[in-house]
């Protein structure tokens, strides 16, 4: 995030109680997949004056208002969908979303592979393996796949479906059908042995089963599901991160201290974020420049490829302008500071790439629009057809099998959850090569290109020269040829 990314207008410490014009960004909580996203963006844009884009991946509202509005209300417009939000804190603790999601990822394949296999191999299956079994999956259906029921319950309680709901309700329909058939069903029985598998063509020829075979129990379906969709969530959040630790490690290229000069001019040291415009600092050689200025004594070469790729140094001398975190090869400056903070190149250069990743491209608000719908439609579709094979089959079991089938299927939707997350990753890994993204639509135009023309070789070289081998004349030796060489290098500073 870049160092002030809360509003255009920047509220400052009481931003929160006045109205605001112009645009702010939000932190969205709670989200858990692309249509939580499309749901609070349609809420949003229904308020006068407000044009918001809400990214699931980033985790955040971007949102321009082009009439005054508190920003409690904007708050209470998110909140009122069964969600959380807030102003950008800059300093604030990550939350361990990956850790978090790690350790039920690990229960869910620990006690989830057990009851996968003694389910679907046969001759591994001994007498009250069924009860081993439920007492396996009991963990992973009900604490590791907590997130799931938690976000079906916060989103129902505003009349609201998502992808959560479908995971939710599979898992516990499964669940709950396969301990009814150990309880009631004669399925844990001792001595009975079958597979625990969602074939719908297990029934006799009628499509019913016989008054005496006991009921089929499906607690694989209950744990691995678990363990699938959390692996899914869990490489999410991870890529998420790497894209963050990307955009972080563009700000931790500025300096973090200064020397500036008094009036009387003398030297003091002090953080960066002291440094205010009109201070004048020095620069030692070797030393990062600490913002961005223009240089009023003294001369040197700036090492600039930060900014504009080019390895080669640039001389600079009194009166030119310089970049922050650019680094000083050899003379001492004195810079005095035109722009600090949020207005200097680097921190533009920060922000350019969060816009890029909070931005959406035409194919991610299409895969949004989609997901909107889709769970409602799977869910109508999964009742449809329980309701269907019940009435044609009067298999209890069989119809409800078909019926989870469809919601467990349903489940992962990388249609609302791709787009976004190749974006964010994009952009991030875009950042950490050198490679500054504009927009998310730039990055979706990239199919178009079947050329790619650069003016100069140091942005696709290191600018470091380097001996690859020596061709001496007949009659010479390599060694005396590379020793004179050497020598001759000693004592020059030409490349």
């Amino acid at each position: 995030m870049s160092p002030d990314a809360r509003t255009a207008t920047d509220p400052g410490p009481t931003g929160a109680t006045s109205d605001l014009l112009g645009a702010i960004d939000l932190d969205v909580t709670g989200m858990t997949c692309a249509a939580c996203a499309s749901r609070i963006e349609r809420k949003l844009n229904k308020l006068d004056g407000v044009h918001a884009s809400v990214n699931y991946a980033t985790e955040r509202a971007r949102i321009r208002l082009d009439a005054p509005l508190d920003v409690h209300d904007l708050i209470a417009t998110i909140e009122g969908t069964g969600y959380g939000a807030h102003l950008p804190e800059p300093d604030a603790p990550e939350s361990d979303r990956v850790g978090y999601l790690r350790r039920r990822l690990l229960v869910a394949i620990v006690l989830g592979v057990p009851v996968l296999v003694l389910s679907m191999v046969p001759p591994l299956q001994f007498d009250g393996w069924q009860w081993v079994a439920l007492a396996l999956a009991t963990p992973v259906a009900t604490w590791a796949a907590w997130p799931f029921h938690r976000a079906m319950v916060l989103n129902l309680r505003h009349g609201q479906a998502t992808m959560d709901t479908l995971i939710s309700v599979g898992v516990t329909a499964a669940y709950l059908w396969s301990l009814w058939a150990l309880l009631f069903g004669g399925a844990g029985e001792i001595g009975m042995t079958m597979s625990m598998s969602l074939d719908v063509g297990r029934s006799d020829a009628h499509g019913a089963h016989g008054a005496d075979e006991p009921a089929h129990i499906y607690l694989e379906v209950a744990s691995t599901v678990v363990a699938f969709i959390l692996a899914g969530r869990y490489f999410e959040a991870r890529a998420k991160r790497r894209a963050g630790d990307a955009l972080r490690s563009l700000l931790d290229l500025g300096a973090k201290d200064v020397a500036v000069l008094d009036s009387d001019g003398h030297e003091r040291r002090i953080p960066v974020e002291q440094l205010a415009v009109g201070d004048r600092f020095v620069v030692r050689p070797g030393e990062k420049v600490a913002t961005d200025g223009r240089v009023v004594e003294g001369s040197s070469a700036i090492d600039r490829s930060l900014v504009t790729g080019e390895s080669v140094p640039v001389d600079v001398v009194v009166g030119d302008a310089v970049t922050g975190a650019t680094v000083n090869t050899d003379g001492l400056l004195v810079v005095e500071a035109t722009r600090v903070g949020a207005d200097t190149q680097l921190a533009q250069m920060a922000r350019l790439v969060e816009d890029a990743q909070s931005g959406k491209a035409p194919v991610q608000r299409l895969a949004d629009r989609v997901s909107a719908v889709f769970v409602p439609v799977v869910i109508v579709l999964a009742i449809a057809t329980l309701t269907i094979w019940l009435t044609t089959t009067g298999d209890a079991e069989r119809s409800f099998a078909v019926a989870v089938a469809v919601l467990i299927i349903a489940c992962p939707c990388a249609l609302g959850l791709a787009t976004p997350t190749a974006l964010l990753v994009g952009t991030g890994r875009g950042a950490q090569l050198g490679i500054l993204i504009k927009g998310p639509e730039i990055l979706e135009q990239t199919r178009q290109i079947d050329t790619v023309v650069l003016d100069k070789t140091g942005t696709v070289t290191t600018g470091s020269m380097q001996l690859v081998g020596t061709r001496p004349s007949d009659g010479s030796d390599p060694a005396d040829v590379l020793r004179i060489a050497g020598a001759l290098e000693a004592g020059s500073e030409h490349p």
